[in-house]
C-alpha cells in the first residue's frame, strides 16, 4: 500500500484527537478520546500520563478506522498537545507524578512573590517574557520549595507533547517552541544558563533534554507503540510543536506578520516576527524555526463565555450556541438592532488583568433578551481579542489576520471580528488546524516537503476574507473605548466585590474617563469569575 497519508496527533486538555490527512490536507479520518483532569487538591489540575498514552492509543485506533486504512498506510506521524505547564521523568524515565497542566494554579503565591520581589522583570529581558504561575519553571521553583524529594529525584524535564512522543519512539526530546516557553535565552534561542540562575533552577540544568527543531526527527515508532496503534513499527515521528504554534501554521500561517487569533477556552493571539520583540501585554517566545519569533498575548476569555450563557440559558439543548447564534443574526439583520445591546466584560474564568476580575454586563434594561445578551457576550469576548490585537500590532506591522474557533465560522460573527478589529479578517475552512500543523511537521520531517513554507503551500486551505463595514466600524470603536474606560472604572472594585466591604483606589491603573454620551446604567449582572484554575 502507498505511505501517502500523515497522522496529525493533538492532545488538549480535555479530548485528544488523531487525523489521517491526504497530501494536500483533506482529513480522511479522525479519533477523539476524551482525557480526564485530575482535581484531587485545590489549585492542582493533572494529567496521568499512562492516561494520556491511552488516549492517544485509541485515537489513532479510531482514525485509522475511520479512514478505512491500515498503519502501513501512513508515511510520518506528528505530534502537538497543549502547553505550559511541565511533565517529569525520574531518571529511569518513568512518569515521576502526574503530569502538571497549565491550568493548574498551585504557584500562584509563588508567583506573586516573585512578582513583588522584582526576580519577573530580571527575567524579561532575557526570556522575552516574564514567568506565569503556569509555567514550568514557576511550576519547578514550587516542587524545589514544597515536594524536594520530587525535585531531587527529576531525571527528565518535558511537556506534554514530549511525553507522547516519547511513548510512540522511547527518545526522550524537546522542541524549540516548547522550550522557549521556560527555559531559553530570547536572543540566541538556546537554553538559558543565566535564566536558570535567576529562578535558582540550577539544580534542574542536566535534566532539559536534547533542543531539536519542529519538524526534525523525533525517532521511529517502537514494536510496543506500533503493535498498541495500528500504525507500522519503524514509522518517522517528527518532533512537533506547542500547540497554539500548531494550530497557526494549520491555518496557513507561517511568516514574519501573520497573525493568528484563536477564540476557544483561552483567548490566543500571536503574530510571528523575524525579529525578538520584547514589550508589556505580550511574550515573546521562539517560532518553529531558528530566527522566528511567535509574539504571544493570551488570557482565559474566549468563547467558554458563550458556552456558560448557552449552558444556562438552553441546558437541555446540545446546540444551544449555535441555536443563540442563529437568533443573534435574525436580531441584527433588523435595523437599529445594536445600539440596545449591553456591554459584557468576558472574565468568567479570567481576564488579562493582573487584580482578581468580575464578568460583568453593563446597561441591562427590561427589554433584553438571550439574544442581546447573547450578542452582548460575543462582542464582548471580540473586544478582549481586540485588547491583546492592539498590544501585538505594537510589535511590528501586521500582514494578515486569520480567526478560528468560538463561531467564527459563522458569518455574523466573522464580520464581527472584522469590525471590531477594523481590519480584514481571513477565515480557514480547516477543521482540527493544530493536527494539521502537526502532521506538516511529519511531512517535512521524511522530506516530503523542503520546510514548512513550503508544507503550508502545497496544502488545499479555502479562505473567506471579511472586510471592516464603513458604519459598523465606526459604532464598534465607539463601544470598544467605552468597553476599555468601564474595565478600568471597575478595576477598584474587583477584589471585594462581594465581602461588602470598601472599594480601594487601584495605584496600578487610573479609571479611564468614559466619553462623552456614554450611560453609565450599570445597575446589571455581575458574575464573579468562576477560576478556570481551580
Amino acid at each position: 500500500m502507498r505511505q501517502d497519508f500523515t497522522i496529525g496527533i493533538d492532545s488538549g486538555s480535555t479530548t485528544t484527537k488523531a487525523v489521517v490527512f491526504s497530501p494536500t490536507g483533506a482529513i480522511t479520518g479522525t479519533g477523539r478520546r476524551r482525557v480526564p483532569q485530575h482535581m484531587d487538591r485545590p489549585h492542582h489540575v493533572e494529567r496521568d500520563m499512562h492516561e494520556a498514552w491511552e488516549a492517544v492509543i485509541g485515537s489513532v485506533q479510531d482514525a485509522l478506522a475511520d479512514a478505512g486504512i491500515d498503519g502501513s498506510a501512513v508515511a510520518a506521524v506528528g505530534v502537538t498537545a497543549h502547553g505550559d505547564g511541565v511533565f517529569l521523568l525520574d531518571r529511569s524515565s518513568n512518569p515521576l507524578g502526574r503530569g502538571i497542566m497549565s491550568l493548574d494554579s498551585r504557584a500562584t503565591a509563588l508567583h506573586e512573590r516573585w512578582q513583588r520581589d522584582g526576580l519577573s522583570d530580571l527575567v524579561l529581558p532575557v526570556a522575552g517574557q516574564r514567568p506565569y504561575a503556569y509555567s514550568a519553571n514557576t511550576l519547578l521553583a514550587w516542587i524545589r520549595e514544597n515536594e524536594p524529594e520530587r525535585y531531587a529525584a527529576i531525571g527528565s524535564v518535558i511537556f506534554a507533547k514530549d511525553w507522547i512522543r516519547y511513548c510512540l519512539t522511547g527518545e526522550i526530546a524537546t522542541d524549540l517552541t516548547e522550550a522557549s516557553t521556560s527555559f531559553t535565552d530570547l536572543h540566541t534561542q538556546n537554553y538559558s544558563d543565566e535564566l536558570l540562575e535567576i529562578l535558582g533552577l540550577q539544580g534542574i540544568r542536566k535534566a532539559l533534554p536534547e533542543m531539536r527543531l519542529s519538524c526534525e526527527s523525533g525517532g521511529v515508532l517502537t514494536p510496543e507503540a506500533a503493535s498498541r496503534t495500528g500504525l507500522r513499527a519503524g514509522t518517522p515521528v517528527s518532533v512537533g510543536l506547542h500547540d497554539v504554534t500548531a494550530a497557526a501554521v494549520g491555518v496557513g500561517h507561517t511568516q514574519g506578520g501573520d497573525l493568528s487569533i484563536t477564540a476557544g477556552t483561552f483567548s490566543i493571539n500571536e503574530v510571528f516576527r523575524d525579529r525578538p520583540v520584547v514589550g508589556e501585554g505580550w511574550a515573546c517566545r521562539a517560532g518553529y524555526r531558528r530566527g522566528l519569533w511567535n509574539c504571544m498575548a493570551i488570557s482565559p476569555a474566549s468563547s467558554s463565555n458563550l458556552d456558560w450563557l448557552a449552558r444556562l440559558l438552553k441546558p437541555d439543548e446540545q446546540d444551544a450556541a449555535r441555536q443563540l447564534s442563529a437568533e443573534m443574526e435574525s436580531r441584527l439583520s433588523k435595523p437599529g438592532g445594536r445600539h440596545q445591546v449591553p456591554l459584557y466584560h468576558p472574565f468568567l474564568f479570567g481576564s488579562p488583568y493582573e487584580a482578581p476580575a468580575s464578568a460583568s454586563l453593563f446597561g441591562v434594561q427590561s427589554w433584553h433578551d438571550r439574544a442581546d445578551l447573547f450578542q452582548a457576550m460575543v462582542e464582548g469576548t471580540i473586544f478582549n481579542h481586540r485588547e491583546h490585537v492592539d498590544a501585538l500590532r505594537q510589535t511590528g506591522p501586521v500582514r494578515r489576520i486569520g480567526v478560528s474557533g468560538g463561531g467564527s465560522g459563522q458569518p455574523v460573527i466573522a464580520q464581527m471580528f472584522a469590525d471590531i478589529l477594523g481590519a480584514d479578517v481571513e477565515i480557514p475552512e480547516v477543521r482540527e488546524a493544530g493536527a494539521l500543523g502537526a502532521a506538516l511537521t511529519a511531512s517535512v520531517s521524511i522530506g516530503r516537503y523542503a520546510d514548512l513554507e513550503e508544507a503550508v503551500f502545497s496544502q488545499i486551505i479555502p479562505m473567506q476574507t471579511y472586510r471592516p463595514q464603513t458604519e459598523r466600524r465606526r459604532i464598534y470603536e465607539g463601544i470598544y473605548r467605552r468597553y476599555v474606560a468601564l474595565t478600568q472604572a471597575m478595576r477598584p472594585f474587583w477584589s471585594d466585590l462581594y465581602d461588602g466591604g470598601p472599594a480601594q483606589a487601584d495605584p496600578v491603573a487610573e479609571p479611564a474617563s468614559v466619553e462623552t454620551g456614554a450611560v453609565l446604567n450599570y445597575a446589571a449582572m455581575g458574575f464573579m469569575p468562576q477560576e478556570a484554575r481551580p
